[in-house]
């Protein structure tokens, strides 16, 4: 008699046809499996873990799972370093002028620098270093500093201030100075957001500059207030 779990062709045939039942699996063969699909998914418990929870679950692992465990370790590692790379800052730090080769010619690879002079006393300044410092905590990948102008460049003239530089890898990239520049004390946290990110500074999810918005307005409100053709005509009959 013909042995059924024997691989012919005829078997085959036998088997798609449901006249045969399908082959059995050897034992060892499933045990196999088995172990494979163990192995998959402690392979993907270890994926779908942070590097504290590797940490706390360590015991809970066997040594044959302590090679895939480390290599998730560091991949988790290398992620949280990579963050912290990128999110390295998010204050405005307060600098002298002895370290500025450091803070600014020497920020990094790839670091936006947003350097703010002022002085204090002049309410300009303080306005800004309130934007900036908000604005430091929204984009911690850019490097934001601050120094008292004459501390930083001597003799620096206060008609100048506020004063903000914007450096990229060293090279000075856009430069905003005097009260003029920044629209006086009616500047927005928005407003200047809108002018670093043109310079590359940050990357702004504004989709337009706020400070549009109001001139939009302002001439709507302009037009409207001005007489219409009509209305100076008629102006001039009455005379």
């Amino acid at each position: 008699m013909q042995d059924p779990n024997e691989d012919t062709e005829w078997n085959d045939i036998l088997r798609k046809k449901g006249i045969l039942p399908p082959k059995e699996t050897p034992k060892e063969d499933e045990e196999e499996e088995e172990l494979a699909l163990q192995q998959q998914s402690v392979v993907k418990t270890y994926e779908s873990m942070t590097l504290e929870e590797l940490e706390d679950n360590e015991d809970e692992f066997g040594e044959e799972d302590e090679a895939a465990m480390e290599m998730y370790r560091q991949k988790r590692l290398a992620e949280w370093k990579a963050t912290q790379i990128k999110n390295k800052f998010g204050e405005v730090v307060e600098m002298s002028g002895q370290d500025y080769v450091k803070e600014v010619n020497k920020a990094g690879e790839g670091v936006f620098v947003v350097l703010h002079l002022y002085k204090p006393g002049i309410p300009l300044c303080t306005l800004i270093n309130q934007h900036l410092s908000v604005l430091a905590r929204k984009f911690p990948q850019t490097k934001f500093l601050k120094s008292i102008s004459t501390t930083c460049i001597p003799n620096y003239p206060d008609h100048n201030l506020p004063t903000i530089f914007v450096y990229f890898e060293g090279d000075m990239k856009a430069q905003f100075i005097g009260p003029l520049v920044f629209g006086g004390m009616n500047l927005k946290q928005d407003e200047l957001e809108w002018r670093l990110s043109e310079s590359g500074a940050v990357k702004t999810d504004l989709e337009e500059n706020p400070k549009k918005q109001i001139e939009d307005k302002l001439m709507s409100s302009i037009r409207t207030s001005l007489p219409t053709r009509k209305d100076s005509d008629d102006s001039d009959e009455d005379y």
